[in-house]
């Protein structure tokens, strides 16, 4: 960590804050704030405290560590797409012909064995003090939303092995912290430390667990990266710095860790114990709700001399980990490729929350081949989580550049392009009527523009006029695009009956309108097409959501209830607390910028 923050100080991407803040909301919300500047920089918090705690830690807090292209860069010591370039030459490798081409290939044999984790037989730095008798409340373990269940680990590297211990597993999960010496396991479903875990419970086992925090951040990203079931991220962290990542055992489990990482957490989880865990303002902008999870009893705590803790905070778009998205984004484009070989490239756009939106550019090669791409598509790794895919030709523009390619898009939509389907959703996934699979959407933009006839346009209060006179609880209104084939316009509604009511009672309307999206008033504004964007994919089922007949389509993206038969209990938005955000700005920590905050929902 101390590599880390002086190559970010030498680069001008840190910002150093000696003012005393808690680690309950105050720290966070900072951190949440500057995530969102255009010249975001790492925050190194020197004086965390704890007024809950009556404690004043010695130990810094590191925050934000991704928080620009640059500073990803520099993490990785290279530009992601260069990574990307090496994994595609691998790929690629054709059997040698020449000797020459056989010196060259042994080359690069030899510089893969650097990807290979190396176990060392002795103590790592990260071990110089051991805490026999742990106490998680000694270390500045964060508080970030105001209806948290508690303190939790954000950027955990979870360490676990499969029963027989042929194969590890460093993932990225939540862990809340209960008490002194116990955390809650937040590994979902799909992930494969669940997988490592029902084999213990099967076998009446207990589970060996280590947490690393801190360390080299190349760690944390290859926790979260997609890789193959089975496969150890720590390959990754090889093969992009191009040496081993060295490994000690931790001391009280049979787990390995990185030698260097600033504090582990050892411990073992009995199966047959589980504890509700949550709720958590999560990075969909939403607290997930309680439910029971694996516990970790923590049985030793190891640190460096001189620890360094790092944290990262969720909640509502753009954060932290969309930089590293982005990278994740171009490092695995190869892989994808493999199994989606048309594709030519794809994006996630920040405010789609990753698994809620995707765009994707594809080679074109026969009628109907998008919707057959769609399938595929959804059937790759964590591809399948995703709930809205719009898939694109190579004419269409470049797919960061969203002013050009919306045009694109809306130019192209169409009744008979849309294909709604059903699949797996993410565990975050709050919108669906059922947990963990619901509707899912695709979109085929590829081709010529639509030949449908245009929409008679009207001013945003001539329209508005003609709606509320059909569906008086109707408060706001903005069109978007009104000069493509597709002009979208958004309601906002005091909500007093479900969506497929409100589209049936506007459709005298559809002469004037072809895309209409209802979200409810409270909480959005018409003119901020970023927070609205959000608010859509998070909170439609595509399969209850999206009505269509002929070119009048309807998306209905309030909060469900009771109204639209929803019975799962809806999630509240991670809304900052406002007397933190005031101090904060009292304090000259951020900047009192109302427009600023009022455009990322601070």
């Amino acid at each position: 960590m101390q590599k880390t923050i002086e190559l970010l100080r030498n680069h001008n991407l840190l910002r150093v804050i000696d003012t005393e803040l808690d680690i309950d909301l105050e720290i966070p919300h900072l951190a949440y704030v500057e995530v969102k500047k255009e010249d975001s920089k790492a925050l190194l918090f020197t004086k965390p405290v704890s007024k809950r705690l009556g404690k004043h830690f010695d130990m810094p807090v590191l925050m934000n560590v991704f928080g620009s292209p640059k500073a990803t860069e520099l993490i990785f010591g290279k530009s992601p797409n260069d990574v990307s370039k090496q994994i595609e030459a691998l790929m690629h490798m054709k059997p040698p012909t020449s000797f020459m081409d056989k010196v060259g290939m042994l080359g690069t044999l030899f510089n893969l064995k650097n990807a290979l984790p190396k176990r060392l037989s002795g103590k790592g730095i990260c071990q110089t003090k051991v805490y026999t008798e742990p106490n998680l409340y000694d270390f500045p373990i964060l508080t970030t939303w105001s209806e948290d269940g508690g303190p939790f680990i954000t950027m955990g590297q979870v360490y676990t092995q499969s029963l027989d211990g042929t194969k590890q597993n460093l993932g990225m999960y939540r862990l809340q912290v209960y008490d002194k010496n116990r955390l809650g396991m937040h590994w979902q479903i799909h992930k494969d430390s669940a997988h490592f875990f029902h084999e213990y419970k099967k076998a009446g086992k207990k589970m060996p667990v280590s947490i690393g925090i801190g360390g080299d951040p190349l760690y944390i990203w290859c926790g979260q990266a997609p890789m193959p079931i089975g496969m150890f991220e720590l390959l990754l962290y090889g093969f992009i710095k191009d040496k081993n990542a060295r490994l000690v055992k931790s001391l009280t489990n049979p787990i390995y860790v990185p030698e260097d990482v600033d504090i582990v957490i050892e411990g073992w989880v009995d199966p047959s114990q589980m504890e509700i865990e949550g709720p958590f303002g999560d990075h969909t902008g939403y607290y997930t709700l309680k439910e029971p999870y694996p516990v970790m009893d923590v049985t030793c705590i190891t640190s460096k001399e001189k620890p360094v803790y790092q944290a990262t905070v969720v909640g509502k778009p753009p954060l932290e980990d969309k930089y590293m998205g982005w990278a994740t984004e171009r490092i695995f484009l190869p892989l994808l490729k493999t199994t989606a070989p048309d594709l030519i490239d794809y994006n996630m756009p920040e405010n789609g929350v990753f698994h809620n939106l995707i765009l994707a550019k594809m080679n074109v090669l026969y009628p109907g081949h998008a919707k057959q791409f769609m399938h595929a598509f959804w059937g790759v790794g964590q591809m399948s989580f995703v709930k809205h895919a719009i898939f694109v030709d190579e004419n269409a523009p470049e797919l960061e550049d969203y002013e050009k390619l919306s045009d694109y898009i809306l130019n192209r939509i169409s009744a008979k392009r849309l294909l709604i389907s059903e699949g797996v959703c993410d565990a975050l996934d709050h919108a669906s009527p059922n947990a963990l699979f619901g509707g899912k959407l695709g979109v085929d933009c590829t081709g010529e523009i639509v030949d449908a006839p245009s929409k008679a346009i009207l001013s945003d209060r001539e329209l508005l006029l003609k709606v509320t006179t059909l569906v008086p609880e109707v408060c706001t209104l903005k069109q978007y695009k009104t000069e493509t084939k597709t002009p979208i316009t958004v309601i906002t509604i005091d909500k007093q009956r479900a969506g497929k009511e409100v589209y049936e009672a506007l459709k005298p309307l559809k002469e004037h309108m072809k895309l209409l999206v209802v979200v409810d008033k409270n909480g959005n504004d018409v003119d901020n097409a970023y927070m609205l964007i959000w608010r859509v994919v998070n909170n439609i089922d595509a399969l209850r959501d999206i009505f269509v007949e002929d070119e009048f389509i309807g998306i209905d993206a309030t909060t469900k209830n009771a109204l639209d038969g929803y019975t799962r209990e809806w999630p509240k938005d991670t809304d900052c607390d406002q007397a933190v955000i005031s101090h904060l700005i009292e304090l000259g920590l951020i900047e009192n910028n109302p427009q600023f905050l009022k455009h990322f929902h601070i």
